[in-house]
């Protein structure tokens, strides 16, 4: 047997899991048994004569003949999936759709104005969104679902992954962390929260990391996350009631709901957080470099 006889079901179900990350996961988005998924991966492998992907504790990790298969196989489920537009009389999607992934922030200020300009500039660009969490979003521009995407980074600011070819990354704006306090909290009675301060307080974090996605990454006890909301909305939302605080990116000021401070943390490690904006490397089709110069022009409108 070899890659050739590989069948069009091993291969889309290959490319769900390089972007999902896990088998779990590809089997729930497919709506297969785990151990189907895992069938399918082995009868690609014994395809391929190689190993494709590399199982570890926080899921799986594509190896070089991985990522090798992974190219070609987006290709094959590509053409096959526009086929069957075709039969069935659907339009293409042509090289004016741009798939674009975004994190949970960006969606909230800089997607809706990016794409409200395009509009205005080149209609005929049709941009085909979704919201993921930036080791996700990674994944599927490497599987080719997407073609370009919005990250998040932190410090130290390492590459989005480590696979080879390196994406093509572009720092759009870089800018503090802060802290969203109830207006009536004591915290707000200031310009600036003193680090110190931050101990002892109720927090609302999302899934997850609370580090990552609510709490002062530089605190120095275990934190009290009192509520969990995976909607920036909703834990503004939440502070704005006086049930806790939670860190925000700078970019989220112009949104805040009524009974909100956002303000700036002194003392520690200076916490810096960067939009990149991502994409496989080579030539950058016409359309796609438009909705790059369009994201740039957004985030320097709200410097």
């Amino acid at each position: 047997m070899a890659l050739s006889d590989a069948s069009l079901v091993a291969l889309r179900v290959f490319r769900e899991v390089a972007e999902r990350g896990t088998l779990t996961a590809a089997a729930s988005a497919l709506g297969y048994t785990q151990s189907a998924v895992s069938r399918q991966i082995a009868a690609l492998e014994k395809a391929a004569g190689a190993s494709l992907l590399e199982r570890r504790h926080d899921g799986v990790r594509l190896t070089a003949a991985g990522r090798l298969v992974l190219r070609r196989a987006a290709v094959v489920v590509d053409q096959v999936d526009a086929g069957a537009r075709e039969l069935a009389g659907l339009p293409e999607e042509d090289e004016s759709t741009i798939r674009l992934g975004w994190f949970a922030t960006a969606g909230a200020w800089l997607v809706p104005q990016a794409l409200l300009a395009l509009g205005r500039t080149h209609p005929s660009i049709n941009v085909v969104t979704r919201e993921g969490s930036t080791p996700a979003l990674v994944r599927a521009l490497r599987a080719g679902t997407l073609d370009l995407v919005l990250i998040s980074s932190a410090p130290p600011f390492r590459a989005p992954d480590d696979e080879i070819p390196a994406l093509e990354v572009d720092t759009l704006v870089e800018r503090s962390l802060r802290v969203a306090v109830p207006a009536a909290h004591p915290l707000a009675r200031n310009d600036f929260i003193d680090v110190d301060d931050l101990r002892g307080q109720r927090w609302i974090a999302g899934p997850g990391d609370p580090w990552v996605m609510g709490v002062w990454p530089g605190l120095d006890e275990r934190p009290v996350v009192a509520h969990t909301a995976r909607d920036w909305l909703a834990k503004l939302r939440l502070v704005a009631a006086g049930l806790g605080i939670t860190t925000v990116p700078t970019s989220l000021t112009a949104i805040l709901p009524d009974g909100v401070r956002v303000l700036p943390v002194r003392g520690g490690p200076a916490e810096q957080r960067r939009v990149l904006l991502a994409r496989l490397p080579g030539p950058m089709p016409e359309p796609m470099a438009r909705l790059a110069a369009v994201l740039r022009a957004a985030v320097l409108e709200t410097e």
